[in-house]
């Protein structure tokens, strides 16, 4: 009862499909992959900028 079958899923995902259509739900998935990897491109430079800051105090 707590747990969710494959079907479930497929259930939920046909009717997000049809709700949103594939265009927007293709769009969404462009918005999240570019603000992850924003996220990851922050996390990267933020070692430097402390490694600046350092040398300069």
């Amino acid at each position: 009862m707590g747990s969710f079958s494959i079907w479930h899923w497929m259930i939920v995902l046909a009717v997000v499909t049809m709700i949103f259509g594939t265009k927007r739900l293709r769009n969404l998935g462009g918005d999240v992959g570019g603000a992850v990897k924003s996220f990851k491109e922050a996390m990267n430079e933020q070692p430097a900028a402390i490694e600046d800051q350092s040398k300069n105090v």
